[in-house]
């Protein structure tokens, strides 16, 4: 009986300890739940997101800076994001900065480079209006450390219908002109001027329709500007030393022996150099000789 007492005890503490344990999994798994939606929550927006059925329109942009574990694989994560949610990327500046830069000799003819940098990366995007907070959603899984992010909506539906009423206006004013310049110009100059009126009262409208059409541009493609960086990288490379002039200098031995087969080199050349004078040296033996002969007696 004690014999199963204890048995029955063990089975209770195991079973109680792993119960326990079940406990804080589910505690835990539950944190990091709440950390991944407080983090979607933290980067993603629903500002200013106008209702199908009111007049308003919002032009809405975003500033976001957060550190990754990788700006490059990070880039091509989002940029496939927004490929997927029908923007695009109008921007991207990835580049590599140099903080330190350092050589150990480690050999006679080896040294270690050691180079401190750092990766960032702006990138510029043009998302769909309704697509701009799933888009950042999207984005929180790269999301190492968020810095700052700043998102804002600008209400330009009166700014659009101001727009357009100028336009009206300016298009029945044109047409005033160009009825009055059919009915009653007569003189060259008064022609001139009014057509010059009209041109400009086309020129305004024009204007006024460009400024709509950028507006309305701006409110169906929400503007996303990304800084990203990582935390500096160190990168160590074994390079080979360049040997100076002196390394390939030969021995004192086959110096010597250079120079005296460069010193009998002259010699022989000397030597060449005076057999080519043996006409002129047979002259002066003949002359001599004649001299001695002839002369003297």
């Amino acid at each position: 009986m004690k014999h199963l007492s204890k048995i029955g005890l063990a089975l209770f503490l195991f079973g109680l300890a792993f119960a326990c344990k079940q406990a804080d999994g589910s505690n835990a798994e539950a944190a990091l739940d709440k950390t991944a939606v407080e983090s979607a929550e933290t980067i993603s927006s629903n500002a200013a997101v106008e209702k199908k059925d009111n007049n308003r329109k919002f032009v809405r942009t975003a500033d976001l800076k957060f550190k990754v574990k990788n700006v490059a694989k990070s880039t091509y994560a989002i940029e496939n994001i927004v490929a997927k949610n029908g923007g695009f990327v109008t921007f991207t500046d990835l580049k590599s900065n140099i903080n330190e830069k350092s050589e150990t000799k480690i050999s006679q003819d080896s040294t270690l480079e050691t180079t401190h940098y750092t990766v960032d990366n702006t990138i510029t995007l043009r998302v769909p209006n309704t697509q701009l907070d799933t888009v950042l959603k999207s984005m929180v899984k790269e999301v190492a450390f968020l810095d700052s992010r700043l998102i804002k909506a600008d209400d330009v539906a009166l700014q659009l219908l101001s727009n357009k009423m100028a336009q009206k206006r300016l298009n029945s004013h044109q047409k005033r002109l160009e009825k009055g310049i059919d009915g009653k110009g007569k003189k060259l100059n008064d022609i001139t001027t009014a057509e010059d009126k009209v041109l400009g009262r086309e020129t305004e409208s024009d204007e006024t329709v460009l400024r709509n059409l950028s507006l309305e541009d701006q409110v169906n493609f929400s503007t996303v500007t990304l800084y990203l960086y990582q935390r500096e990288s160190v990168l160590q490379e074994i390079v080979a030393n360049e040997k100076s002039i002196n390394a390939y200098r030969p021995h004192i031995g086959l110096q010597i022996w250079d120079s005296l087969k460069t010193g009998w080199f002259m010699f022989e050349a000397i030597i060449a150099f005076i057999v080519q004078l043996w006409a002129l040296l047979l002259i002066v033996v003949l002359g001599i000789f004649g001299y001695r002969k002839f002369v003297k007696k």
